[in-house]
């Protein structure tokens, strides 16, 4: 059976992780692999490179993707939809493997809807995929994060300022809670409440009436005071799926908290950070998991599945199931952290 493997969206670490437990399960099963190069825009154009026991030698620790990868959306035509489906016949592949976030296993589900057999592994570093406890990625950003925090701390108390810092999360809140609550944030705002500035300045200054003469915020890239009615972009342009890029509520509080509280405010925001290097050992591992199970579906022919995390086993749901709604931050899990606020 001739496997296409490809990674698509934003980068993450344990891309690679996951590409080598495929071909090297998948090779036991004796499935053959082609790497797709930059996501759905490989298939559209024909990129590929053969995949091998001593091309994926040494991936487990390395972050990115040797593949490459890009937020194309090959559905955004039908004549890209038809030429995608065309040349997936041409290259005589009998599965795509999809590794990616909503987006792409998004196109992987409409792919399935059209015939073409299809396996997904969730990957997103903000852990907002339905029907999967984690994805990986997720614990690696939030130890990018928790880190920054730890650093954060010392500067920020030495100058008697507030740090505000954003992260990464668009409709979720999952790094800036798990992140927040680890790195001992004073406050952490999610897209799934709206926060008022005015209780936000509140928290800075109950905090100095303590003696508390600093305050860390954490804001995912999604949160939005509710006065403002919705998220806060850098432009109005929007990419191949229909996202606004994010950005901004890191400086945006920074400058309200100053003007309402009279402390010294400054902001920083993590960005890329967030994607880069090498993955944790909670990551590699989940990787590897779920991209030898992967390969065992191909095999199997259980296809328009996805891998998955229940508790501590790795089992498969239907992409359709994974990809129908975002997966917002756990009430309780935000409760808990609000517990520690001012």
């Amino acid at each position: 059976m001739n496997v296409g493997i490809l990674t698509g969206g934003g980068d993450c670490p344990g891309l690679n992780a996951v590409i080598r437990a495929v071909v090297r399960r998948g090779q036991q099963l004796d499935l053959r692999f082609i790497g797709i190069r930059d996501g759905w825009k490989g298939l559209l154009n024909l990129a590929f490179v053969p995949l091998t026991k001593d091309s994926i030698s040494g991936l487990l620790p390395r972050g990115g993707t040797i593949l490459g990868t890009s937020r194309t959306n090959p559905f955004k035509t039908e004549e890209d939809a038809e030429r995608l489906v065309s040349n997936i016949k041409k290259l005589r592949l009998d599965c795509i493997v999809a590794i990616g976030g909503d987006d792409t296993l998004g196109v992987a589900t409409k792919l399935y809807e059209r015939g073409v057999n299809t396996v997904g592994v969730p990957k997103t570093i903000d852990n907002d995929l339905s029907a999967t406890d984690f994805t990986f990625g997720f614990d690696t950003a939030v130890s990018i994060v928790t880190e920054a925090l730890d650093r954060l701390h010392t500067t920020t108390e030495a100058h008697h300022r507030v740090m505000v810092v954003e992260v990464m999360g668009r409709h979720a809140g999952w790094i800036a809670t798990y992140g927040g609550l680890a790195g001992g944030a004073d406050m952490i705002l999610i897209p799934e409440e709206p926060f008022d500035v005015d209780e936000v300045c509140s928290v800075v200054k109950k905090r100095e009436d303590r003696g508390k003469n600093f305050s860390i915020i954490v804001a995912a890239e999604g949160a939005y005071p509710k006065e403002a009615g919705g998220m806060i972009t850098k432009d109005k342009e929007l990419d191949a799926f229909g996202h606004a890029r994010l950005g901004g509520v890191g400086e945006f509080l920074a400058e309200e908290v100053e003007k309402r509280t009279g402390f010294e405010t400054r902001f920083v925001v993590l960005g890329h950070l967030q994607r880069g290097g090498t993955p944790t050992a909670y990551d590699r591992i989940l990787a590897t998991r779920y991209g030898v199970r992967a390969a065992e579906l191909v095999h199997e022919g259980k296809f328009g599945r996805m891998v998955a995390l229940h508790g501590n086993r790795i089992v498969d749901v239907s992409l359709k199931e994974a990809t129908g709604e975002t997966k917002t931050v756990d009430k309780e899990i935000y409760k808990l952290a609000s517990v520690f606020f001012g």
